[in-house]
């Protein structure tokens, strides 16, 4: 354990990404990078994002680099690349990501689109803050996805207790 934590010293703290903002696609695919989340990060280092499809949901999960340096090495700490299945998952879970960068003069980001496809994105998305990491997803399927207030607090109480 004290490996992997100094192993991880040099990371900045983790960005909290809080909020929901909308937007559209442009003709070729491209999105405007909320500001809201761009201000959070540091202005010091070109902003490098890690874009990959959600395992569980229909959206993408949106990491900053540090974040996802941050997420790989700590699945890759349990994996023994000598068993098949376990180099077979890895090979899986790095596939299928881009590397994104909003452009200087608007801040739009390039999501290739078979990701974008991949969850269904025609022209609107959100941006979801989901504390250390961003999901996007297609308009109407973030709104119906949305969780009735009676489930949410019966899952809280189930969880929580």
């Amino acid at each position: 354990m004290e490996k992997y934590v100094k192993s991880f010293a040099n990371f900045a703290p983790m960005t909290k990404f809080v909020g929901e903002y909308r937007a559209k696609t442009d003709d070729k695919g491209r999105l405007v990078f909320p500001s809201a989340f761009k201000s959070l990060m540091d202005s010091t280092r070109p902003l490098r994002l890690v874009v990959k499809k959600n395992l569980f949901s229909p959206c993408l999960d949106i990491f900053t680099y540090e974040e996802w340096e941050r997420e790989s090495e700590e699945i890759k700490s349990r994996l023994n690349f000598f068993n098949r299945e376990h180099a077979a998952f890895w090979r899986g879970y790095m596939s299928g990501r881009a590397m994104v960068e909003p452009d200087g003069k608007l801040g739009r980001i390039s999501i290739p689109r078979p990701l974008l496809d991949s969850i269904g994105v025609e022209k609107e998305v959100v941006f979801s803050g989901n504390d250390h990491k961003i999901e996007l997803w297609a308009r109407d399927r973030y709104e119906a996805s949305a969780m009735p207030e009676e489930e949410f607090t019966a899952l809280a109480e189930k969880i929580l207790g």
